[in-house]
């Protein structure tokens, strides 16, 4: 067959692993409903879904990651900086104790 592998997989398809994941009987039939009404495979909307999550939670770890090597550098803001981040978003600030705490 020409331009299929021996898996039945398309020959320019990425490498892939098989895992298994045990998952709530409520979210296996969304899953199972969601595959055939769009007739998909299950696996296909099982990685376009955690894809999309993968995706969308990248960018916290590289905050992250990136806070903690300003951190390791020394890099702090200072109290000035803090309490014009509280300021601009309306919040109390750890350096304005004389404020109440009592809902506006």
């Amino acid at each position: 067959m020409h331009g299929v592998t021996m898996s039945g997989a398309p020959e320019n398809d990425p490498p892939s692993r098989t895992i298994n994941v045990r998952v709530p009987m409520g979210l296996y039939q969304q899953l199972e409903s969601l595959a055939k009404a769009t007739a998909r495979t299950k696996s296909f909307v099982t990685v376009e879904a955690l894809s999309a999550y993968l995706q969308t939670e990248q960018w916290q770890v590289q905050d992250i990651q990136a806070g903690l090597t300003e951190a390791d550098r020394g890099e702090f803001a200072s109290e000035a900086e803090v309490e014009a981040v509280y300021q601009r978003y309306g919040a109390y600030g750890p350096l304005d104790a004389t404020r109440s705490t009592s809902p506006r």
